[in-house]
């Protein structure tokens, strides 16, 4: 894991914090996809980090690995708040199409590491998904690795009351997560009670966010600025 923290950062206060999961599939990726992000952030007054998880091509897992890390890396950081100076009522979450998934699944799902300490809170409190893998269910993505155990990791099916406030960030060509999709997660979020706001870009592709500096930055800083918000409104970033 790597952390990112404010010019000004004073060891003697607690700061909102955000850790980001990569994506790639859950079989490939790059910690530092999200490095970007996480310096904006922490130039905005928030502790980032970018958290590496098991993946398919480098450690022969499955997805179910990689929902556990996530809620670890987030256990991680809970346990470890005074010391890292985080503020755990502010502890968001976020990631990019599979990375989305486990930052989704890691606050709707409870399927745990053998070794955590459970006592530890996993889930996030709010979450920033760019967009993310969050149906597994017959005939959208992944459900060919998950079969009959796509429930215990789709944040789809685990929406329910108390679910953590959420910005959906989707392009509108996107051809692997379907605007349709998307706005039935937004309902039923709704539905339960939740927040999920779904922001919409005309005509952008899987992966249009990313930080691309050879290609036009426009998307990655709408997208950006939209994400920093969404924080805002929820009070994590207060300059």
């Amino acid at each position: 894991m790597k952390l990112y923290y404010p010019a000004d950062y004073s060891s003697g206060k607690r700061y909102p914090a955000i850790v980001f999961f990569f994506g790639g599939g859950w079989m490939t990726g790059n910690i530092d996809q999200f490095k970007p992000q996480a310096e904006y952030l922490a130039s905005k007054g928030m502790i980032a980090a970018t958290a590496e998880y098991r993946i398919g091509k480098k450690h022969g897992t499955t997805p179910f690995e990689s929902v556990k890390d996530g809620r670890s890396a987030i256990r991680y950081l809970r346990k470890n708040a005074e010391h890292l100076g985080i503020d755990t009522g502010r502890l968001a979450a976020g990631g990019g199409s599979a990375g989305g998934h486990v930052a989704a699944a890691a606050d709707l799902t409870a399927i745990d590491e053998e070794t955590d300490d459970l006592s530890v809170n996993p889930r996030p409190n709010a979450l920033v998904l760019f967009n993310p893998v969050f149906n597994n269910g017959p005939g959208n993505y992944g459900y060919d690795r998950l079969k009959n155990r796509y429930r215990e990791i789709s944040p789809f099916h685990n929406i329910r009351q108390g679910a953590a406030p959420t910005v959906v960030l989707l392009g509108t060509k996107d051809k692997l997560i379907p605007v349709a999709m998307a706005k039935q997660y937004q309902q039923k979020m709704q539905k339960a009670g939740g927040r999920c706001d779904l922001i919409l870009y005309e005509g952008q592709e899987h992966g249009f966010f990313n930080y691309r500096p050879q290609k036009d930055l426009g998307y990655f800083r709408e997208t950006l600025l939209a994400a920093a918000e969404f924080l805002t409104d929820l009070g994590y970033i207060v300059n």
